[in-house]
């Protein structure tokens, strides 16, 4: 037996200055390698089975990094976890060092005969009694007639480290008091190139630094505005942003990045690096009808999509299929831009809100209207020119899936079939956090 068998690992790394924390890594991972704390997200070895399930969703190409490594000298989650760089590759004379000879036959691609999941041979069940697996679902690739987009113009290893935007709006577009308030804030670029389209997200660099003296690293927030800017015809973004005062799990937490962007003045400069995300993108060809399901700052990606057909619409040059919006909140005060949603004509919009929290009234959430609207969601499953976005908690994709199923199976259609199209034509995109 050669001595060098099974020695070698080409060990999953995630690249700390490229990732921002978008946690697509963790919520795909099927096997639970992928965690994170405060600072870093990061792949336990052990656990680790090179799937590459979590490599096609992220939106910055920070988990597609590998370093060969002897097997007992493999980096450990801890070591990871104090990262602000990814440690230079092995040499052959390092290895060498070390006993492995990296030379040796098979050894470049030792531990790495995974098959990547595919979800056209996956079993697609969703069962409470196993752990839903959102790559079996999502789709990797965007709409066949999405625009082309561009991404990672500036950023850490870009040609650009970030780009200066001007503060140039901020209002508050939540009825409820400052401390869980949702800001709507546009920023300008002025000169810069800065193109970006419906769907995708840039980062945003708060100045200064962690209980440990480090800078910042960049939080993600979906673009919130139509590709032709928030101001038609100008260099700007909007984004929607939630003053984070506690964690998912209720613990008081004061969110650094939320905070910096809800107090921020009109003429206040920010660092941003971005844009990101190549598949949550909406399509462009005539008669495509949308599904928009979402909750809270969720519904970013969903303005920007629902604002983009209203101009088209009002241009008079396209001819737009359906929109159909599910939105979820707590109470109507904690949704954003709910005033304006009551503007949009009917014809153009079919909007249906879910309240979990409202007084007097039984909790109710997305997938609950998803499901009185069974008739009108089955026709759009199995129309192929109909494309659904999901957007919000990552605890709302299952129940969002198992509605999807049991929707498609009560109209009589094979949901196997039409849960493998979606996802390989790029009809279901799912971006949770």
């Amino acid at each position: 037996m050669d001595m060098n068998e099974g020695q070698i690992l080409r060990q999953h790394l995630i690249d700390p200055e490229i990732c921002i924390r978008c946690n697509t890594c963790e919520a795909t991972c099927p096997v639970g390698a992928i965690t994170h704390d405060s600072r870093n997200y990061v792949v336990d070895a052990e656990k680790c089975n090179l799937c590459m399930a979590c490599v096609p969703p992220c939106p910055t190409g920070s988990i597609d990094n590998w370093r060969v490594v002897p097997k007992a000298r493999a980096y450990s989650v801890s070591e990871q976890f104090d990262w602000d760089e990814l440690p230079a590759e092995l040499s052959t004379d390092q290895l060498a060092e070390l006993g492995v000879n990296a030379a040796a036959p098979g050894a470049s691609d030792a531990d790495t005969t995974a098959a990547p999941a595919d979800a056209g041979t996956a079993e697609l069940a969703v069962s409470g009694s196993a752990a839903f697996n959102s790559a079996l679902y999502g789709a990797t690739l965007p709409p066949w007639s999405a625009a082309h987009p561009f991404t990672n113009l500036y950023g850490p290893k870009a040609a650009e480290k970030s780009i200066t935007a001007t503060v140039v709006g901020n209002v508050q577009v939540t009825e409820v008091g400052k401390d869980y308030d949702t800001h709507h804030v546009v920023l300008d670029f002025g000169r810069m190139p800065f193109p970006v389209l419906e769907g995708q997200s840039i980062g945003i660099i708060a100045p200064g630094v962690d209980e440990q003296g480090r800078e910042h690293h960049a939080r993600q927030y979906s673009i919130a505005s139509p590709r032709n800017g928030e101001r038609p015809g100008y260099n700007n973004v909007s984004l929607t942003i939630k003053r984070v005062l506690e964690d998912h799990q209720g613990r008081p937490v004061r969110g650094v990045a939320s905070n910096y962007m809800c107090d921020l003045q009109v003429g206040d400069t920010v660092q941003v690096i971005g844009p990101f995300g190549t598949s949550f993108l909406m399509p462009n060809h005539p008669k495509s009808h949308l599904v928009m399901i979402c909750t809270g700052t969720g519904s970013a990606p969903m303005r920007a999509m629902t604002e983009w057909r209203r101009r088209l619409r009002a241009s008079g040059k396209f001819e737009g299929g359906k929109l159909l919006l599910f939105f979820g909140a707590r109470t109507k005060e904690e949704l954003p831009y709910f005033g304006p949603l009551q503007t949009l004509p009917k014809d153009f919009i079919d909007i249906n809100f879910a309240f979990s929290r409202a007084a007097g009234q039984p909790k109710r959430y997305v997938q609950d209207a998803m499901r009185e609207r069974a008739a009108d969601v089955a026709r759009l499953i199995a129309d192929p020119n109909a494309f659904f976005y999901v957007c919000g908690l990552k605890a709302m994709e299952e129940g969002v899936v198992l509605a999807l199923r049991d929707i498609a199976v009560d109209a009589g259609l094979n949901w196997d079939e039409h849960a493998a199209g979606l996802r390989r034509e790029g009809r279901l995109h799912l971006e949770t956090y």
